[in-house]
Protein backbone atom coordinates (compact mmCIF):
# COMPACT_ATOMS: atom_id res chain seq x y z
CA UNK A 1 0.00 0.00 0.00
CA UNK A 2 1.37 3.51 -0.99
CA UNK A 3 1.81 5.73 2.14
CA UNK A 4 1.83 9.41 1.46
CA UNK A 5 4.56 11.49 2.10
CA UNK A 6 2.94 13.38 4.78
CA UNK A 7 2.23 10.59 7.09
CA UNK A 8 5.57 9.51 6.80
CA UNK A 9 6.62 12.85 7.81
CA UNK A 10 4.42 12.69 10.59
CA UNK A 11 5.73 8.62 11.32
CA UNK A 12 9.05 10.34 11.85
CA UNK A 13 8.53 13.58 13.83
CA UNK A 14 5.92 11.33 16.65
CA UNK A 15 8.86 8.02 16.69
CA UNK A 16 11.61 11.03 17.72
CA UNK A 17 9.22 12.14 20.09
CA UNK A 18 8.85 8.79 21.41
CA UNK A 19 12.29 7.92 21.21
CA UNK A 20 13.46 11.16 22.98
CA UNK A 21 10.77 11.18 25.58
CA UNK A 22 11.62 7.27 26.39
CA UNK A 23 15.36 8.23 26.89
CA UNK A 24 13.96 11.29 28.97
CA UNK A 25 12.15 8.96 31.22
CA UNK A 26 14.57 6.34 31.67
CA UNK A 27 17.48 9.32 32.65
CA UNK A 28 14.97 11.01 34.95
CA UNK A 29 13.37 8.18 36.43
CA UNK A 30 17.26 6.25 37.14
CA UNK A 31 18.47 10.20 38.33
CA UNK A 32 15.46 10.83 40.64
CA UNK A 33 15.65 7.67 41.93
CA UNK A 34 19.32 7.93 42.76
CA UNK A 35 19.04 11.34 43.85
CA UNK A 36 15.83 10.38 46.57
CA UNK A 37 18.22 7.84 47.72
CA UNK A 38 20.75 9.62 48.65
CA UNK A 39 18.64 12.57 49.92
CA UNK A 40 16.56 9.93 51.68
CA UNK A 41 20.30 8.98 53.51
CA UNK A 42 21.19 12.40 54.19
CA UNK A 43 18.09 12.88 55.69
CA UNK A 44 18.26 9.51 57.65
CA UNK A 45 22.20 10.53 59.12
CA UNK A 46 21.01 14.03 59.71
CA UNK A 47 17.57 13.04 62.01
CA UNK A 48 20.69 10.36 62.94
CA UNK A 49 22.97 12.77 64.47
CA UNK A 50 20.05 14.56 65.79
CA UNK A 51 18.90 11.34 67.94
CA UNK A 52 22.44 10.88 68.95
CA UNK A 53 22.63 14.44 70.29
CA UNK A 54 19.92 13.76 72.28
CA UNK A 55 20.83 10.26 73.63
CA UNK A 56 24.49 11.18 74.31
CA UNK A 57 22.45 14.53 76.68
CA UNK A 58 19.01 12.65 78.11
CA UNK A 59 19.95 8.74 78.48
CA UNK A 60 22.09 7.65 81.63
CA UNK A 61 21.53 4.29 81.22
CA UNK A 62 20.39 2.62 78.60
CA UNK A 63 18.27 -0.42 79.83
CA UNK A 64 16.26 2.18 81.94
CA UNK A 65 16.33 5.36 79.35
CA UNK A 66 16.22 3.61 75.35
CA UNK A 67 12.94 2.55 75.12
CA UNK A 68 10.69 5.59 75.89
CA UNK A 69 13.77 8.07 74.18
CA UNK A 70 13.44 5.49 70.69
CA UNK A 71 9.44 5.65 70.94
CA UNK A 72 9.09 9.31 71.77
CA UNK A 73 11.54 10.12 69.13
CA UNK A 74 10.78 7.52 66.68
CA UNK A 75 7.07 8.97 66.83
CA UNK A 76 8.15 12.27 66.01
CA UNK A 77 10.33 11.44 63.17
CA UNK A 78 8.09 8.82 61.77
CA UNK A 79 10.89 6.59 61.17
CA UNK A 80 11.98 3.52 63.27
CA UNK A 81 14.63 4.66 66.02
CA UNK A 82 17.08 2.02 67.27
CA UNK A 83 19.22 2.45 70.35
CA UNK A 84 21.61 -0.28 70.76
CA UNK A 85 24.44 -1.35 73.47
CA UNK A 86 28.05 -1.64 72.36
CA UNK A 87 27.47 -5.46 72.70
CA UNK A 88 25.12 -5.11 70.08
CA UNK A 89 22.05 -5.88 72.37
CA UNK A 90 18.87 -3.28 70.93
CA UNK A 91 17.86 -2.00 74.73
CA UNK A 92 15.17 0.37 73.04
CA UNK A 93 13.01 0.38 69.48
CA UNK A 94 10.67 2.39 68.18
CA UNK A 95 8.69 -0.57 66.78
CA UNK A 96 8.64 -2.65 69.51
CA UNK A 97 7.21 -3.90 72.87
CA UNK A 98 9.28 -4.58 76.27
CA UNK A 99 8.60 -8.33 75.57
CA UNK A 100 9.45 -7.99 71.70
CA UNK A 101 12.54 -6.21 73.19
CA UNK A 102 13.34 -9.30 75.57
CA UNK A 103 13.06 -11.92 72.36
CA UNK A 104 15.04 -9.90 69.97
CA UNK A 105 18.30 -11.26 68.47
CA UNK A 106 21.40 -9.67 69.23
CA UNK A 107 22.60 -7.14 66.46
CA UNK A 108 25.98 -7.57 66.90
CA UNK A 109 26.24 -8.97 63.55
CA UNK A 110 24.02 -5.89 61.80
CA UNK A 111 26.50 -4.43 58.76
CA UNK A 112 25.52 -0.82 59.40
CA UNK A 113 26.57 -1.79 63.73
CA UNK A 114 29.63 -2.79 62.31
CA UNK A 115 30.13 0.24 60.13
CA UNK A 116 29.33 2.45 63.24
CA UNK A 117 31.72 0.85 65.48
CA UNK A 118 34.42 0.99 62.75
CA UNK A 119 33.89 3.80 60.82
CA UNK A 120 32.39 6.13 63.09
CA UNK A 121 29.13 5.52 60.81
CA UNK A 122 27.39 2.72 59.02
CA UNK A 123 24.36 2.40 56.55
CA UNK A 124 23.01 -0.60 54.87
CA UNK A 125 19.89 -1.10 52.48
CA UNK A 126 18.25 -4.63 53.34
CA UNK A 127 15.94 -6.90 54.11
CA UNK A 128 14.60 -7.08 57.47
CA UNK A 129 13.77 -9.78 59.06
CA UNK A 130 11.75 -8.18 62.56
CA UNK A 131 9.72 -6.29 60.57
CA UNK A 132 9.87 -8.23 57.14
CA UNK A 133 10.48 -5.54 54.86
CA UNK A 134 13.43 -3.80 52.83
CA UNK A 135 14.55 -1.03 55.24
CA UNK A 136 17.43 1.39 54.79
CA UNK A 137 19.61 1.97 58.19
CA UNK A 138 21.50 4.34 59.02
CA UNK A 139 23.97 4.03 62.31
CA UNK A 140 25.92 6.38 64.58
CA UNK A 141 27.92 5.42 67.59
CA UNK A 142 27.55 7.57 70.68
CA UNK A 143 28.08 7.40 74.25
CA UNK A 144 25.47 7.90 77.52
CA UNK A 145 26.22 10.92 80.14
CA UNK A 146 27.36 7.96 81.98
CA UNK A 147 29.68 6.77 79.55
CA UNK A 148 28.02 3.60 78.44
CA UNK A 149 29.11 2.94 74.68
CA UNK A 150 26.13 2.50 71.80
CA UNK A 151 24.94 3.13 68.62
CA UNK A 152 21.85 5.30 67.46
CA UNK A 153 20.10 3.32 64.42
CA UNK A 154 17.42 4.66 62.16
CA UNK A 155 15.72 2.77 59.82
CA UNK A 156 12.98 3.88 56.65
CA UNK A 157 10.91 1.01 54.76
CA UNK A 158 12.13 1.51 51.09
CA UNK A 159 8.05 1.27 50.18
CA UNK A 160 8.51 5.04 50.72
CA UNK A 161 11.14 5.53 48.72
CA UNK A 162 9.31 2.72 45.75
CA UNK A 163 5.89 4.76 46.70
CA UNK A 164 7.53 8.43 45.81
CA UNK A 165 9.37 6.68 42.88
CA UNK A 166 6.04 5.24 41.41
CA UNK A 167 4.19 9.15 42.27
CA UNK A 168 7.20 10.55 40.10
CA UNK A 169 7.16 7.83 37.21
CA UNK A 170 3.26 8.37 37.19
CA UNK A 171 3.96 12.01 36.60
CA UNK A 172 6.63 11.40 34.32
CA UNK A 173 4.66 8.93 32.18
CA UNK A 174 1.55 11.65 32.12
CA UNK A 175 3.79 13.96 30.84
CA UNK A 176 5.44 11.78 28.22
CA UNK A 177 1.82 10.77 26.94
CA UNK A 178 0.94 14.50 27.04
CA UNK A 179 4.01 15.57 25.00
CA UNK A 180 3.29 12.71 22.83
CA UNK A 181 -0.07 13.66 22.74
CA UNK A 182 0.82 17.35 21.96
CA UNK A 183 3.42 16.17 19.59
CA UNK A 184 1.02 14.42 17.09
CA UNK A 185 -1.14 17.11 16.55
CA UNK A 186 2.02 19.62 15.68
CA UNK A 187 3.46 16.50 13.83
CA UNK A 188 0.57 16.04 12.11
CA UNK A 189 0.48 19.89 11.08
CA UNK A 190 4.41 20.26 10.43
CA UNK A 191 3.68 17.44 8.41
CA UNK A 192 0.89 18.67 6.81
CA UNK A 193 2.66 22.44 6.35
CA UNK A 194 6.18 20.26 4.73
CA UNK A 195 4.49 18.01 2.48
CA UNK A 196 2.10 20.51 0.94
CA UNK A 197 4.80 21.78 -1.88
CA UNK A 198 5.68 18.57 -2.08
CA UNK A 199 2.26 16.96 -2.58
CA UNK A 200 1.86 20.19 -5.32
CA UNK A 201 5.09 18.95 -7.15
CA UNK A 202 3.49 15.92 -7.70
CA UNK A 203 0.20 17.34 -8.74
CA UNK A 204 1.67 19.56 -11.47
CA UNK A 205 3.84 16.67 -12.54
CA UNK A 206 1.30 14.11 -12.48
CA UNK A 207 -0.76 16.68 -14.51
CA UNK A 208 2.57 17.15 -16.81
CA UNK A 209 2.52 13.10 -17.01
CA UNK A 210 -1.03 13.22 -18.81
CA UNK A 211 0.18 15.84 -21.57
CA UNK A 212 -0.58 18.74 -19.78
CA UNK A 213 2.93 20.66 -20.44
CA UNK A 214 1.42 23.82 -19.40
CA UNK A 215 1.41 23.13 -16.20
CA UNK A 216 3.45 25.03 -13.50
CA UNK A 217 4.78 24.53 -9.86
CA UNK A 218 4.42 28.03 -7.72
CA UNK A 219 7.70 28.41 -6.04
CA UNK A 220 6.91 29.88 -2.46
CA UNK A 221 10.31 29.42 -0.74
CA UNK A 222 13.90 29.55 -1.74
CA UNK A 223 15.50 26.56 0.01
CA UNK A 224 15.71 22.89 -2.00
CA UNK A 225 11.96 22.39 -2.31
CA UNK A 226 11.57 25.93 -4.30
CA UNK A 227 15.20 24.68 -5.88
CA UNK A 228 13.66 21.40 -6.86
CA UNK A 229 10.10 23.34 -8.81
CA UNK A 230 12.25 25.84 -10.18
CA UNK A 231 13.70 22.51 -11.93
CA UNK A 232 10.30 20.90 -12.58
CA UNK A 233 9.40 23.85 -14.08
CA UNK A 234 12.52 24.26 -16.33
CA UNK A 235 12.36 20.51 -17.28
CA UNK A 236 8.13 20.91 -17.97
CA UNK A 237 9.14 24.16 -20.04
CA UNK A 238 11.98 21.79 -21.56
CA UNK A 239 9.89 18.66 -22.69
CA UNK A 240 6.88 21.01 -23.56
CA UNK A 241 9.35 23.13 -26.09
CA UNK A 242 11.07 19.50 -27.45
CA UNK A 243 7.53 17.72 -27.80
CA UNK A 244 6.24 21.12 -29.66
CA UNK A 245 9.17 20.39 -31.83
CA UNK A 246 9.00 16.85 -32.51
CA UNK A 247 5.44 17.26 -33.06
CA UNK A 248 5.85 19.97 -35.82
CA UNK A 249 8.76 17.58 -37.00
CA UNK A 250 6.38 14.42 -37.26
CA UNK A 251 3.37 16.59 -39.03
CA UNK A 252 6.05 17.40 -41.42
CA UNK A 253 7.22 14.13 -42.29
CA UNK A 254 3.14 12.78 -42.04
CA UNK A 255 2.56 15.87 -44.83
CA UNK A 256 5.49 14.69 -46.83
CA UNK A 257 4.52 11.15 -46.62
CA UNK A 258 0.74 11.63 -47.54
CA UNK A 259 2.02 13.50 -49.84
CA UNK A 260 4.60 11.32 -51.76
CA UNK A 261 3.45 9.65 -54.77
CA UNK A 262 6.04 6.97 -53.83
CA UNK A 263 5.15 4.05 -51.72
CA UNK A 264 7.35 4.40 -48.46
CA UNK A 265 7.37 1.60 -45.66
CA UNK A 266 9.57 1.64 -42.48
CA UNK A 267 10.36 -1.83 -41.02
CA UNK A 268 12.02 -3.62 -38.03
CA UNK A 269 14.86 -5.96 -38.22
CA UNK A 270 12.52 -8.61 -38.45
CA UNK A 271 10.22 -7.52 -41.37
CA UNK A 272 7.66 -6.14 -39.63
CA UNK A 273 5.85 -2.70 -40.70
CA UNK A 274 6.51 -0.33 -38.52
CA UNK A 275 5.13 2.72 -40.87
CA UNK A 276 3.37 2.33 -44.45
CA UNK A 277 2.42 5.86 -46.07
CA UNK A 278 -1.00 6.12 -48.35
CA UNK A 279 0.87 5.92 -51.53
CA UNK A 280 2.05 2.18 -50.44
CA UNK A 281 -1.18 1.28 -49.13
CA UNK A 282 -3.11 2.12 -52.48
CA UNK A 283 -0.49 0.53 -54.44
CA UNK A 284 -1.09 -2.55 -52.84
CA UNK A 285 -4.80 -2.14 -51.79
CA UNK A 286 -4.11 -2.35 -48.20
CA UNK A 287 -5.76 -0.55 -45.55
CA UNK A 288 -4.23 1.07 -42.15
CA UNK A 289 -4.43 -2.47 -40.42
CA UNK A 290 -1.42 -3.50 -42.30
CA UNK A 291 1.28 -1.90 -39.45
CA UNK A 292 1.95 -4.29 -36.97
CA UNK A 293 2.17 -7.14 -39.79
CA UNK A 294 5.10 -8.63 -41.91
CA UNK A 295 5.57 -7.61 -45.12
CA UNK A 296 5.35 -11.35 -46.63
CA UNK A 297 1.85 -10.95 -45.00
CA UNK A 298 0.13 -8.30 -46.14
CA UNK A 299 2.29 -8.05 -49.69
CA UNK A 300 1.82 -11.67 -50.57
CA UNK A 301 4.93 -11.16 -53.00
CA UNK A 302 7.93 -13.20 -52.71
CA UNK A 303 10.44 -11.07 -54.52
CA UNK A 304 9.41 -8.54 -52.01
CA UNK A 305 10.15 -10.87 -49.25
CA UNK A 306 13.69 -11.51 -51.00
CA UNK A 307 14.08 -7.73 -51.15
CA UNK A 308 13.91 -7.01 -47.62
CA UNK A 309 15.73 -10.30 -46.83
CA UNK A 310 19.00 -9.35 -48.71
CA UNK A 311 19.65 -6.29 -47.16
CA UNK A 312 18.91 -7.19 -43.93
CA UNK A 313 21.40 -9.85 -44.02
CA UNK A 314 23.72 -7.49 -46.49
CA UNK A 315 23.06 -4.73 -44.56
CA UNK A 316 23.80 -2.82 -47.85
CA UNK A 317 21.79 -0.38 -50.13
CA UNK A 318 19.42 -2.40 -52.87
CA UNK A 319 18.25 -0.70 -55.84
CA UNK A 320 15.55 -3.55 -57.98
CA UNK A 321 13.16 -3.66 -60.36
CA UNK A 322 9.69 -6.00 -59.95
CA UNK A 323 7.28 -7.28 -61.37
CA UNK A 324 4.04 -7.56 -59.12
CA UNK A 325 1.13 -9.80 -60.18
CA UNK A 326 -1.16 -9.06 -57.59
CA UNK A 327 -4.00 -6.92 -57.44
CA UNK A 328 -2.86 -6.16 -60.99
CA UNK A 329 0.63 -6.28 -62.81
CA UNK A 330 2.69 -3.47 -61.98
CA UNK A 331 6.02 -2.68 -62.86
CA UNK A 332 8.02 -1.49 -59.74
CA UNK A 333 11.14 0.18 -59.16
CA UNK A 334 12.24 -0.67 -55.38
CA UNK A 335 14.96 1.15 -53.84
CA UNK A 336 16.15 -0.61 -49.89
CA UNK A 337 18.12 1.25 -47.85
CA UNK A 338 19.17 -0.04 -44.24
CA UNK A 339 18.41 1.64 -40.85
CA UNK A 340 21.54 1.29 -38.48
CA UNK A 341 22.01 3.06 -35.28
CA UNK A 342 25.39 3.12 -33.83
CA UNK A 343 26.76 0.13 -35.94
CA UNK A 344 23.27 -1.73 -34.81
CA UNK A 345 20.67 -2.82 -37.12
CA UNK A 346 17.00 -1.82 -36.53
CA UNK A 347 15.36 -1.91 -39.69
CA UNK A 348 14.99 -0.73 -43.12
CA UNK A 349 13.51 2.04 -45.44
CA UNK A 350 11.77 1.28 -48.56
CA UNK A 351 10.81 3.33 -51.33
CA UNK A 352 8.37 1.85 -54.40
CA UNK A 353 8.18 3.80 -57.73
CA UNK A 354 5.22 2.56 -59.63
CA UNK A 355 7.04 2.53 -63.25
CA UNK A 356 3.97 0.95 -65.10
CA UNK A 357 3.08 4.03 -66.77
CA UNK A 358 7.02 4.60 -67.75
CA UNK A 359 7.37 1.12 -69.10
CA UNK A 360 3.59 1.69 -70.97
CA UNK A 361 5.02 4.97 -72.34
CA UNK A 362 8.38 3.15 -73.19
CA UNK A 363 6.37 0.59 -75.53
CA UNK A 364 4.01 2.91 -76.67
CA UNK A 365 7.13 4.76 -77.83
CA UNK A 366 8.70 2.02 -79.25
CA UNK A 367 5.90 0.91 -81.02
CA UNK A 368 5.14 4.26 -82.44
CA UNK A 369 8.39 4.26 -84.56
CA UNK A 370 8.03 1.04 -85.44
CA UNK A 371 4.75 1.52 -87.07
CA UNK A 372 6.05 4.92 -88.49
CA UNK A 373 9.11 3.18 -89.70
CA UNK A 374 6.26 0.63 -91.08
CA UNK A 375 3.60 2.77 -92.08
CA UNK A 376 6.29 5.43 -93.70
CA UNK A 377 8.32 2.37 -95.59
CA UNK A 378 5.84 1.32 -97.71
CA UNK A 379 4.64 4.28 -99.12
CA UNK A 380 8.51 5.57 -99.92
CA UNK A 381 9.24 1.79 -101.37
CA UNK A 382 6.31 1.80 -103.97
CA UNK A 383 7.36 5.24 -104.69
CA UNK A 384 10.95 4.94 -104.74
CA UNK A 385 10.62 1.35 -107.24
CA UNK A 386 8.30 3.10 -109.31
CA UNK A 387 10.28 6.19 -109.82
CA UNK A 388 13.08 4.29 -110.61
CA UNK A 389 11.24 2.36 -113.59
CA UNK A 390 9.90 5.46 -115.08
CA UNK A 391 13.70 6.71 -114.82
CA UNK A 392 15.45 4.05 -116.06
CA UNK A 393 12.56 2.43 -118.73
CA UNK A 394 10.54 5.97 -119.05
CA UNK A 395 11.58 6.24 -122.66
CA UNK A 396 10.12 2.56 -123.58
CA UNK A 397 7.25 2.48 -121.59
CA UNK A 398 4.30 3.18 -123.45
CA UNK A 399 2.06 6.16 -122.93
CA UNK A 400 -0.62 4.32 -120.76
CA UNK A 401 2.00 2.41 -118.62
CA UNK A 402 3.56 5.32 -117.57
CA UNK A 403 0.37 7.05 -116.78
CA UNK A 404 -0.49 4.12 -114.58
CA UNK A 405 2.91 4.25 -112.93
CA UNK A 406 2.61 8.34 -112.37
CA UNK A 407 -1.01 7.55 -110.50
CA UNK A 408 0.30 4.99 -108.05
CA UNK A 409 3.62 7.31 -107.57
CA UNK A 410 0.80 9.90 -106.77
CA UNK A 411 -1.69 7.87 -105.13
CA UNK A 412 1.46 6.88 -102.41
CA UNK A 413 2.25 9.85 -101.72
CA UNK A 414 -0.90 11.27 -100.76
CA UNK A 415 -1.02 8.26 -98.32
CA UNK A 416 2.68 9.80 -97.28
CA UNK A 417 0.92 13.06 -97.14
CA UNK A 418 -2.05 12.41 -95.25
CA UNK A 419 0.06 9.94 -92.91
CA UNK A 420 2.37 12.96 -92.52
CA UNK A 421 -0.47 15.65 -92.07
CA UNK A 422 -2.06 12.93 -89.02
CA UNK A 423 0.93 12.86 -87.53
CA UNK A 424 1.23 16.23 -87.26
CA UNK A 425 -2.49 17.22 -86.03
CA UNK A 426 -1.71 14.64 -83.38
CA UNK A 427 1.51 16.07 -81.86
CA UNK A 428 -0.09 19.15 -82.19
CA UNK A 429 -3.47 18.84 -80.14
CA UNK A 430 -1.55 16.34 -77.81
CA UNK A 431 1.10 19.00 -76.65
CA UNK A 432 -1.51 22.16 -76.83
CA UNK A 433 -0.47 23.66 -79.93
CA UNK A 434 -3.45 23.79 -81.08
CA UNK A 435 -5.63 26.40 -79.25
CA UNK A 436 -9.26 25.14 -78.88
CA UNK A 437 -12.13 28.13 -79.32
CA UNK A 438 -15.13 26.77 -77.65
CA UNK A 439 -18.64 27.98 -78.71
CA UNK A 440 -21.92 27.02 -78.48
CA UNK A 441 -22.77 24.41 -81.46
CA UNK A 442 -25.83 22.66 -82.75
CA UNK A 443 -25.37 18.77 -82.03
CA UNK A 444 -27.23 18.41 -85.39
CA UNK A 445 -26.34 21.06 -87.47
CA UNK A 446 -22.70 19.45 -86.96
CA UNK A 447 -23.98 16.21 -87.98
CA UNK A 448 -25.63 17.31 -90.83
CA UNK A 449 -22.35 19.08 -92.37
CA UNK A 450 -20.31 15.92 -91.54
CA UNK A 451 -23.77 13.52 -93.12
CA UNK A 452 -23.35 15.88 -96.35
CA UNK A 453 -19.44 15.39 -96.71
CA UNK A 454 -19.89 11.74 -96.45
CA UNK A 455 -22.96 10.97 -98.79
CA UNK A 456 -21.82 9.88 -101.87
CA UNK A 457 -19.15 7.69 -100.18
CA UNK A 458 -21.95 6.07 -98.32
CA UNK A 459 -23.84 5.89 -101.71
CA UNK A 460 -21.07 4.03 -103.26
CA UNK A 461 -21.59 1.23 -100.84
CA UNK A 462 -25.19 1.48 -100.76
CA UNK A 463 -25.07 2.43 -96.25
CA UNK A 464 -27.55 4.80 -95.01
CA UNK A 465 -26.74 7.28 -92.83
CA UNK A 466 -29.55 7.67 -90.23
CA UNK A 467 -29.94 10.66 -87.60
CA UNK A 468 -32.14 10.10 -84.94
CA UNK A 469 -34.84 12.72 -83.55
CA UNK A 470 -32.81 12.84 -79.84
CA UNK A 471 -30.22 15.12 -81.84
CA UNK A 472 -32.71 18.13 -82.52
CA UNK A 473 -33.85 17.34 -79.79
CA UNK A 474 -30.69 18.27 -77.51
CA UNK A 475 -29.27 21.75 -76.33
CA UNK A 476 -26.05 23.15 -77.68
CA UNK A 477 -23.06 22.10 -76.68
CA UNK A 478 -19.51 23.76 -76.21
CA UNK A 479 -16.99 22.69 -78.59
CA UNK A 480 -14.66 23.89 -81.16
CA UNK A 481 -16.90 23.59 -84.76
CA UNK A 482 -13.52 22.44 -86.68
CA UNK A 483 -12.42 19.92 -84.35
CA UNK A 484 -15.72 18.42 -83.26
CA UNK A 485 -16.27 18.28 -86.99
CA UNK A 486 -12.92 16.98 -87.08
CA UNK A 487 -14.26 14.05 -84.20
CA UNK A 488 -17.62 13.27 -86.86
CA UNK A 489 -15.34 12.95 -89.95
CA UNK A 490 -13.40 10.25 -88.87
CA UNK A 491 -15.90 8.03 -86.81
CA UNK A 492 -18.55 8.36 -89.97
CA UNK A 493 -15.76 7.53 -91.90
CA UNK A 494 -14.41 4.38 -89.85
CA UNK A 495 -18.12 3.22 -89.57
CA UNK A 496 -18.44 3.63 -93.47
CA UNK A 497 -15.26 1.85 -94.16
CA UNK A 498 -15.79 -1.17 -91.89
CA UNK A 499 -19.95 -1.48 -92.67
CA UNK A 500 -20.86 -4.09 -95.06
CA UNK A 501 -22.82 -2.78 -98.43
CA UNK A 502 -26.33 -2.21 -97.48
CA UNK A 503 -25.79 -1.24 -93.82
CA UNK A 504 -26.69 1.33 -91.59
CA UNK A 505 -24.84 4.16 -89.62
CA UNK A 506 -26.92 5.83 -86.99
CA UNK A 507 -25.56 8.62 -85.27
CA UNK A 508 -27.74 9.14 -82.10
CA UNK A 509 -27.43 11.42 -78.80
CA UNK A 510 -28.48 11.38 -74.91
CA UNK A 511 -28.96 14.19 -72.53
CA UNK A 512 -26.46 12.83 -69.49
CA UNK A 513 -27.28 16.27 -67.30
CA UNK A 514 -24.77 18.44 -67.32
CA UNK A 515 -23.25 16.48 -70.50
CA UNK A 516 -24.06 15.02 -73.80
CA UNK A 517 -23.59 11.67 -75.26
CA UNK A 518 -22.79 11.19 -79.19
CA UNK A 519 -23.38 7.89 -80.59
CA UNK A 520 -22.32 6.87 -83.71
CA UNK A 521 -23.89 3.08 -84.55
CA UNK A 522 -22.82 0.82 -87.12
CA UNK A 523 -23.51 -3.00 -88.45
CA UNK A 524 -20.41 -3.36 -89.32
CA UNK A 525 -17.98 -6.44 -89.01
CA UNK A 526 -17.20 -5.52 -85.04
CA UNK A 527 -14.41 -5.44 -82.87
CA UNK A 528 -13.32 -8.36 -80.71
CA UNK A 529 -12.68 -7.82 -77.02
CA UNK A 530 -9.56 -8.42 -76.75
CA UNK A 531 -9.04 -5.29 -79.15
CA UNK A 532 -10.97 -2.58 -77.77
CA UNK A 533 -8.56 -2.00 -74.75
CA UNK A 534 -5.84 -0.44 -77.52
CA UNK A 535 -8.08 0.49 -80.03
CA UNK A 536 -7.18 4.17 -79.39
CA UNK A 537 -3.56 3.85 -79.27
CA UNK A 538 -1.43 5.45 -82.58
CA UNK A 539 -1.65 2.85 -85.65
CA UNK A 540 -3.41 0.22 -84.19
CA UNK A 541 -5.04 -1.92 -85.95
CA UNK A 542 -7.63 -4.53 -85.51
CA UNK A 543 -7.26 -6.18 -89.28
CA UNK A 544 -4.08 -4.63 -90.33
CA UNK A 545 -4.31 -5.60 -94.11
CA UNK A 546 -7.95 -4.38 -94.30
CA UNK A 547 -7.54 -0.98 -92.89
CA UNK A 548 -4.44 0.00 -95.26
CA UNK A 549 -6.31 -1.21 -98.26
CA UNK A 550 -8.87 1.04 -97.64
CA UNK A 551 -6.48 3.80 -96.83
CA UNK A 552 -6.69 4.53 -93.13
CA UNK A 553 -3.76 5.46 -91.43
CA UNK A 554 -4.33 4.07 -88.17
CA UNK A 555 -4.02 7.50 -86.32
CA UNK A 556 -8.08 8.79 -86.99
CA UNK A 557 -9.80 7.13 -83.61
CA UNK A 558 -5.90 8.45 -81.50
CA UNK A 559 -6.87 12.22 -82.73
CA UNK A 560 -10.62 11.35 -81.86
CA UNK A 561 -9.62 10.65 -78.26
CA UNK A 562 -7.15 13.21 -78.11
CA UNK A 563 -9.45 16.30 -79.36
CA UNK A 564 -12.36 15.17 -76.65
CA UNK A 565 -9.99 15.17 -73.58
CA UNK A 566 -8.88 18.69 -75.01
CA UNK A 567 -12.50 19.41 -74.37
CA UNK A 568 -13.01 17.69 -71.20
CA UNK A 569 -14.64 14.86 -72.30
CA UNK A 570 -14.67 10.85 -72.69
CA UNK A 571 -14.58 8.30 -75.72
CA UNK A 572 -15.84 4.44 -75.38
CA UNK A 573 -16.68 2.13 -77.57
CA UNK A 574 -18.59 -1.03 -77.23
CA UNK A 575 -18.58 -3.87 -79.94
CA UNK A 576 -20.40 -6.91 -80.90
CA UNK A 577 -18.05 -9.11 -83.79
CA UNK A 578 -20.95 -9.55 -86.93
CA UNK A 579 -23.09 -7.09 -85.23
CA UNK A 580 -21.34 -3.99 -85.22
CA UNK A 581 -19.79 -1.02 -82.54
CA UNK A 582 -21.10 1.98 -81.20
CA UNK A 583 -18.25 4.74 -80.80
CA UNK A 584 -19.48 7.49 -77.87
CA UNK A 585 -18.33 10.79 -76.61
CA UNK A 586 -19.15 13.34 -74.20
CA UNK A 587 -19.40 17.36 -73.97
CA UNK A 588 -20.37 19.59 -72.12
CA UNK A 589 -23.21 21.79 -72.64
CA UNK A 590 -23.38 25.21 -73.28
Amino acid sequence: MRIKIQWKLMASYLALVILIGTILYGYLNHTLRNNLDTEIRENLFNETRLVKVMSSKEIADLDRDAPALAWTVGKEIKARVSIIRGDGKVAGDSELTDTELLKLENHASRPEFIQAIENGQGVATRFSATLGTNMIYTALPFHTTSGQPGVIRLALPLSRVDAAMTSLGTILGASLLLAVICSLLLSYILSFITSRPLRSMAAAATRIGKGEFGSRIPISSSDEIGELAEVLNEMAEKTESQLERISAEKNRLDTILRGMGEGVIVTNDAGIVTLANPAFRALFSLDQSCIGKALIEIARQPSLNNALKKVLNSREELLEELVMLVPEEKNILTHWVPLLEESKLIGTVAVFHDITDLKMLEKIRKDFVANVSHELRTPVSVIKGYAETILSEGQNLPAEKLVQFIEVIHSHAERLAHLISDLLTLSRIESGAIPLEPVPVSILAAVNRVAHLLDQKALGKELTIAKTAALAALPDIQADPDKLEQILINLLDNAIKFTPAGGTVTVDAADLGDRVRIDVKDTGIGIPAKDIPRIFERFYRVDTARSRELGGTGLGLSIVKHIVQAHGGSVAVESTPGKGSIFSFTMRKA
